[in-house]
C-alpha cells in the first residue's frame, strides 16, 4: 500500500509548535516559586496590617546577623563583644528577634496568608501544558512513533460555572515504512453550571471568604501579640529600673549611716558621747551595706533572667541606658477619667481578640448555609464543543465539530454525611455564640480588674509619696535634735531607717502605678508598638468621653 504524502503544517502550526516545545525552557526554578509565595502573601499581609492601624516591614526570615549570633561569633574568636547600654526600643527588637514565639505567631500569620492565595488561585484561569514522545517497536526494531502537544485551561466562577478548554496535536509515523508524519488536531470546551446545590457565590465562594477572614484573623492574633508582648518586655525593664533606684536608695543610705558612724565616733572620743551609741550606728551600717550588696544580687538577677527572656547569653554583660530607666518614671500615661462602663465598651469595641470571637459567629452561619446547600437535589447543566481534524490541524469547518449538552439530576436519596455535618454546624454555631459571650465576660472582667489595680496602685502611689515626705521631714528633725542635745543617735537611726523603706515603697509604688495604667490600655486595646516603643491611642477615649 502507497503511503499519503504528508500535509506540511501551517505558519500558524508551527508556530503553536514552537510554543509549546518551549516550555520546559519556561519552567521557574524552586527559587523563583519562593520568591513568588514570598511577595504574594506578604503583600496580603502588608494590607491587613494597615487595616488594623500597623505600619512597617514584615517578614518571617530570622535576621542574618541577630545580636545572638555577633556575641556567640565573637566569643569563638576570643574578642567578646562589646555592648552598649540598651534602650526601650532595642529591647523590643532584641526580643522580637530572638522570640520563639515571635517567630512563630509571624509563621502563622504567613501561612494564613499563603493558604488565601491558593483559595485565589482556585478562581484564576489555570493553564496547563504536556509534551509527550513514544516510540513503539518489536524486537530490535522500531514499528512506529508519536508525539503529542496539549494546552489546557480552566476556569472556576463565582456561580458554580466551571469551563474546561483543550487545545492538542497528536503526531504519528509509521517507521517501519518509512511514512512522514501524520497529524491530528483536537480542540474541545466543556462547561458545567450547577443549578440547584452548589450555585450561588455565597455557596462557591465560601473556602475564598474563609481563607480572607482566617488572615484577618492571625494579623489580629499577631498585632494583639505583639503588643501585649511589647507590655511584658516593658514590664521587666520597669522592675530593672525599680531596683536600679532601689539600690541607688539603699547606697545612699548606706552613705548617710557612714556619716552618723563616723560622727558619733569623732565625739566618742571627745568623751561627748557613749560608746553604746557608736556601736548602734556601726551596727546599722553594717546592716545597710548587707542590704547594698543584697540589692546588688537582685538587681544581677534580673539582668539575667532579662538576658534569658531576651535570647542572650546569660554571660554577656548587659545594662540598660540610664536616661531610660529614668525617664521610665515620667512616663506619661494619660489618666483614665470616664466609667467602667464606658471602658468596658472601648474594649469590647477594640479588642482584637474579641472582635475575631464576633466574626467566628458569622463564619458559623455560613457554615450552617453551605452544610445546608449540600443536603438539596444537584442539578447541573453540562455542554461540550469538540472539533477533531486529521487531514488540515486547527484547520476545522462546520463538519468537524461535534456539540453535546445535558441536564443531571442527583437525586437527595441518601444524605447521611451530609445531615451529619449539617446538624455539626448548628452545634458550631451555637458553640461560637457561647465563646462570644465568655469572652464578652472576660473582657469585662480584665478592664474591671485592671480598674481595681489602678485604683489601688494610685492610692498607693499617694501614700507612699506622702510617707516619703514625712521620712524627710522626721530625718531633718531628728538630726537636729540630736545636734542640740534632744535627742539619741537611736532616733536618728530609726528615722534614716524609716526614709530609705519609704523611698524603696515609693519607687515600687510608681513602678506598679505605671504598670498598672499601661495594662488598663493593655486590656483596651490602645496600646500600640512602634519605631518609638509603647504609646497610648487616646482617640478612642476622647470619642467616648464626648458620647460618640
Amino acid at each position: 500500500m502507497q503511503s499519503r504524502p504528508s500535509q506540511p503544517l501551517s505558519t500558524r502550526g508551527q508556530l503553536g509548535l514552537l510554543v509549546l516545545a518551549s516550555f520546559p525552557v519556561a519552567c521557574r526554578t524552586p527559587e523563583g516559586y519562593y520568591a513568588d509565595a514570598d511577595e504574594e502573601a506578604y503583600e496580603i499581609i502588608l494590607r491587613r496590617r494597615e487595616e488594623l492601624g500597623e505600619q512597617g516591614t514584615f517578614t518571617i526570615e530570622p535576621p542574618p546577623e541577630s545580636l545572638r549570633k555577633r556575641i556567640l561569633a565573637a566569643a569563638e574568636e576570643g574578642t567578646p563583644l562589646a555592648i552598649e547600654p540598651l534602650g526601650l526600643v532595642d529591647c523590643l527588637e532584641i526580643a522580637a528577634e530572638n522570640s520563639r514565639e515571635y517567630r512563630r505567631r509571624r509563621e502563622l500569620l504567613y501561612l494564613a496568608a499563603l493558604d488565601l492565595t491558593l483559595e485565589r488561585y482556585r478562581f484564576d484561569t489555570q493553564f496547563s501544558g504536556v509534551l509527550g514522545a513514544t516510540f513503539n517497536g518489536t524486537g530490535n526494531g522500531d514499528t512506529s512513533a508519536t508525539a503529542s502537544a496539549d494546552l489546557g485551561l480552566s476556569k472556576l466562577f463565582g456561580s458554580g460555572a466551571l469551563i474546561l478548554g483543550n487545545v492538542g496535536i497528536d503526531f504519528f509515523r509509521a517507521l517501519s515504512t518509512g511514512d512522514a508524519w501524520d497529524a491530528v488536531s483536537l480542540s474541545s470546551i466543556t462547561i458545567t453550571q450547577p443549578l440547584m446545590r452548589g450555585f450561588g457565590k455565597s455557596i462557591v465562594e465560601e473556602p475564598l471568604t474563609q481563607a480572607e477572614r482566617n488572615v484577618l484573623y492571625e494579623a489580629r492574633s499577631y498585632e494583639r501579640f505583639r503588643r501585649t508582648f511589647a507590655f511584658d518586655v516593658s514590664s521587666r525593664v520597669f522592675r530593672i529600673a525599680q531596683q536600679v533606684d532601689t539600690l541607688r536608695n539603699e547606697e545612699i543610705n548606706y552613705e548617710s549611716l557612714i556619716q552618723i558612724r563616723e560622727r558619733n565616733e569623732a565625739f566618742a572620743e571627745a568623751g561627748q558621747l557613749l560608746d553604746l551609741e557608736v556601736d548602734q550606728a556601726r551596727q546599722d551600717e553594717l546592716r545597710a551595706r548587707n542590704r547594698v550588696v543584697n540589692a546588688q544580687r537582685d538587681l544581677e538577677a534580673l539582668l539575667d533572667d532579662f538576658k534569658l527572656f531576651l535570647g542572650l547569653p546569660v554571660e554577656t554583660p548587659l545594662s540598660i541606658r540610664q536616661e531610660d530607666l529614668d525617664g521610665l518614671f515620667g512616663l506619661d500615661v494619660p489618666e483614665v477619667e470616664i466609667s467602667e462602663e464606658e471602658i468596658a465598651t472601648i474594649a469590647l469595641r477594640e479588642r482584637l481578640d474579641h472582635l475575631t470571637q464576633v466574626d467566628r459567629v458569622e463564619d458559623s452561619e455560613r457554615q450552617v448555609q453551605v452544610t445546608e446547600d449540600a443536603l438539596r437535589a444537584g442539578l447541573d447543566f453540562s455542554a461540550t464543543v469538540t472539533a477533531n481534524e486529521a487531514d488540515r490541524p486547527f484547520r476545522f469547518d462546520g463538519e468537524d465539530v461535534a456539540w453535546s449538552g445535558g441536564l443531571f439530576l442527583d437525586l437527595p436519596i441518601e444524605r447521611l454525611p451530609e445531615r451529619n455535618a449539617y446538624r455539626a454546624a448548628w452545634i458550631g454555631l451555637e458553640a461560637s455564640r457561647r465563646a462570644l459571650d465568655e469572652s464578652a465576660d472576660f473582657v469585662y472582667a480584665d478592664v474591671r480588674d485592671a480598674l481595681r489595680q489602678l485604683a489601688a496602685t494610685r492610692e498607693s502611689r499617694s501614700i507612699q509619696e506622702n510617707a516619703v515626705s514625712l521620712a524627710e521631714r522626721r530625718v531633718e528633725g531628728a538630726r537636729l535634735n540630736l545636734e542640740a542635745g534632744r535627742a539619741e543617735t537611736r532616733d536618728l537611726l530609726e528615722s534614716q531607717e524609716a526614709l530609705v523603706q519609704a523611698q524603696n515603697a515609693a519607687t515600687q509604688a510608681r513602678v506598679d502605678f505605671a504598670l498598672a495604667g499601661l495594662a488598663l490600655y493593655r486590656d483596651m486595646e490602645l496600646l500600640r508598638l512602634d519605631g518609638d516603643g509603647l504609646r497610648v491611642e487616646t482617640a478612642p477615649l476622647t470619642a467616648e468621653g464626648n458620647g460618640e
